[in-house]
């Protein structure tokens, strides 16, 4: 009799566990899909073959691109610096502190004085942890 009552238990409904998993995948599949469309492919990082590598990741850390022309964005979407300075307070204030990372991405033959511009509007906004990508090697 016990043994009936066990059998019964196990002979569930899995549409539903299989609705959800099915649901998850998808989801998992579209945001790593809009992860890598917020990259900008067309920047030609400078090299730094010397440089210390960093793995750590921060949900709150701010991408900004700087291309070959000046052009400066986050995920694709240009702005002028002034727009910048507005966004990443907005992200100082949601982090709570002036704990966010800002990553900045600027292509090997722009100019210092854009990225000075960029690191400027860091500060304005109150950031102060600020990185820069390079590649280690060429790829």
């Amino acid at each position: 009799m016990k043994e009936k009552r066990e059998e019964e238990a196990l002979n569930g409904n899995l549409t539903a566990m299989i609705d959800v998993v099915f649901q998850l995948i998808i989801f998992f599949v579209c945001t790593v899909n809009m992860q890598e469309k917020a990259i900008d492919d067309r920047i030609k990082l400078a090299m730094a073959p010397n440089g210390k590598v960093s793995n750590t990741k921060n949900p709150y850390e701010v991408k900004v691109d700087v291309s070959d022309n000046g052009l400066v964005s986050i995920a694709r979407t240009a702005m002028p610096v002034q727009m910048l300075t507005t966004i990443l307070r907005k992200a100082r204030l949601d982090a709570r502190g002036n704990e966010v990372p800002v990553l900045i991405r600027a292509d090997a033959r722009v100019k210092h004085e854009t990225v000075r511009k960029v690191m400027d509007a860091c500060t304005a906004a109150g950031l102060y942890k600020i990185k820069f990508t390079a590649l280690k090697e060429r790829a």
